[in-house]
């Protein structure tokens, strides 16, 4: 009895670590958990705009079980060249402004994204690491 205990202990103690652990994208840029369903990507690993949505869409469905017609707004924008974009995931009309323009979007809270139409970025990735 005492190791089934202990064993479920263990168990317990090591799951609760990994589930604040760095999510790796597909793209290969690194998403950090934030509060509820709030998540950050630091840099993009140089992908630019692109990649970080992208590495959003794949957090979104992989972690959050987040549907297509899911939005991802910019919770959080980046600050300097460099700095890091806090997502959202939100409803179907989550969003308060559209992606016009995929490079400055990070840069404006409330630009948001479908999660299928910010996944279609991940294609940029599969082609360039088939090469």
């Amino acid at each position: 009895m005492k190791t089934v205990l202990s064993a479920l202990v263990a168990t317990a103690i090591l799951t609760v670590p990994a589930q604040a652990q760095t999510f790796r994208a597909e793209n290969r840029v690194a998403v950090t958990p934030a509060q509820g369903n709030s998540f950050s990507i630091s840099n993009g690993e140089g992908q630019g705009a692109r990649g970080m949505w992208c590495a959003a869409s794949d957090y979104a469905q992989d972690v959050l079980g987040a549907r297509g017609s899911e939005r991802l707004v910019v919770d959080q924008p980046r600050t300097s060249k460099r700095g890091p974009v806090v997502f959202a995931l939100k409803g179907r009309d989550g969003g308060s402004g559209s992606v016009l323009i995929v490079g400055s979007s990070l840069r404006s809270a409330g630009s948001s994204l479908s999660v299928n139409h910010a996944y279609q970025f991940c294609h940029d990735a599969r082609i360039t690491n088939s090469r």
